[in-house]
């Protein structure tokens, strides 16, 4: 059975979606010469690279650098050599040419130089450090993009046609979050969603039992072991330190592993108290380590008193779900890579693709601050962290407002 994938490929450079400026250029050429494919994996490296071949009616022969060595290589080439060539160019496909080392990537040098073959090399690692200066130099460099949204929904669309696949827009969504920009993850998924799916409409919550397997649950303690953290952990959010010595006493006298206890308390600490009180996590590391050099019964007391200080503490869980939000909308833009200008570009190449352009050192701007934008060009600027008026929160609430307004100012 043909994969899905390999049906929906692009026959044509109009079928492709989201390289444009990358076709424009190619469809403009007279005569091929030898290229290097960059951009992250499943943006259509492999597929442009057949369309290349076939736009100039090319012979089209293909090799991995993750298979393969340089003796394979050396030997492709050289039969390559000696094959006649009649009225037709010769182009080879190297994927992932970055695993070749720089001395393995010498032996195009030669092939390159007399003609024999026309080159593709496709990679997702910068060139300027995976592919050595002599072979860089022979070969013109196209940096390739992740896909946006509208490009999968494109691809969706011609999925669902082909093989009469039914899904609400909530669902096609959620595929493409998925997919992190990788349309042959896309594909891929759509596929293992084709083999099982039901004959029916499908919506976002059908999805994850469909595509996705969950690992089974698996609990080495009792119930016991987490109903008494439960309650030594909510007796501590809830500021009552009489509960928290209760519960801890509980667990100390059942054999708990104090371990275990020391590393939960270190989460308490981050996750209820954070930086309405910096030093929390200090005074659980200080007791963590004591009783490791003291031990039980003596190193109990360590743990006692840790656990006073964070059911004292001023709570703020403002870090825990700035961290949260973060973190849930990486899970829809990981694909996205950070604005050029705060790009460090320490080769000519990275220079030529707008690397460092513009950048602003901040201790040379008025107050220290330059008020650039430090995130993915395609993401408007989010809030995640909104300290509280509590503990050193405050200070850091008065500090963050601080920033905010000469963010304003410099952008009138």
């Amino acid at each position: 059975m043909i994969p899905l994938a390999e049906t929906l490929r692009p026959k044509t450079y109009d079928d492709v979606v989201g390289q444009n400026s990358v076709l424009n250029l190619l469809k403009q050429l007279k005569n091929p010469f030898s290229i290097l494919l960059w951009g992250p994996p499943g943006c259509g490296k492999t597929t442009i690279a057949k369309l290349y071949a076939k736009h100039f009616d090319a012979q089209f022969m293909t090799f991995s650098g993750a298979y393969s060595g340089s003796a394979e290589i050396k030997s492709l080439l050289k039969e390559i050599q000696a094959m006649p060539l009649i009225n037709q160019r010769r182009v080879l496909f190297i994927d992932e040419i970055h695993r070749f080392n720089k001395a393995q990537q010498d032996i195009f040098l030669p092939y390159l130089e007399n003609g024999s073959v026309t080159l593709i090399g496709a990679t997702t690692e910068n060139p300027s450090f995976s592919l050595n200066d002599a072979l860089l130099s022979r070969l013109r460099v196209f940096q390739l993009q992740h896909l946006d949204p509208s490009h999968l929904q494109t691809i969706l669309n011609r999925a669902k046609q082909s093989h009469n696949l039914a899904l609400t827009s909530e669902a096609d969504k959620r595929l493409i979050e998925l997919s992190g920009g990788d349309a042959r993850h896309f594909l891929n998924l759509l596929e293992n969603l084709l083999a099982v799916a039901p004959e029916k409409t499908l919506d976002a919550g059908d999805l994850e039992p469909l595509i996705q397997s969950r690992a089974p649950k698996y609990d080495k303690h009792s119930d016991q072991h987490y109903n008494l953290i439960s309650a030594l952990h909510k007796s501590i959010r809830g500021s009552d330190p009489d509960a928290a010595l209760y519960w801890l006493a509980r667990m100390l006298s059942a054999g708990e592993d104090p371990g275990y206890i020391a590393r939960r308390l270190m989460r308490m600490a981050t996750e209820d108290i954070g930086l309405a009180d910096p030093s929390a996590v200090q005074h659980v590391l200080a007791a963590w380590q004591g009783f490791e050099r003291l031990g039980s019964p003596e190193g109990d007391l360590l743990l006692a008193q840790a656990a006073i200080y964070l059911a004292l503490s001023p709570k703020s869980n403002a870090a825990y779900t700035a961290y949260a939000k973060a973190a849930a909308q990486v899970k829809q833009t990981a694909h996205l890579d950070p604005p050029k200008h705060i790009l460090n570009a320490p080769t000519k190449l990275m220079k030529d693709h707008g690397y460092g352009k513009n950048y602003a050192y901040d201790h040379n701007c008025p107050d220290g601050f330059s008020g650039q934008n430090y995130f993915p060009e395609e993401l408007d600027r989010p809030s995640y962290y909104s300290p509280i008026e509590r503990g050193f929160e405050r200070d850091l609430k008065k500090r963050l407002e601080y920033f905010e307004k000469l963010r304003k100012k410099l952008k009138l």
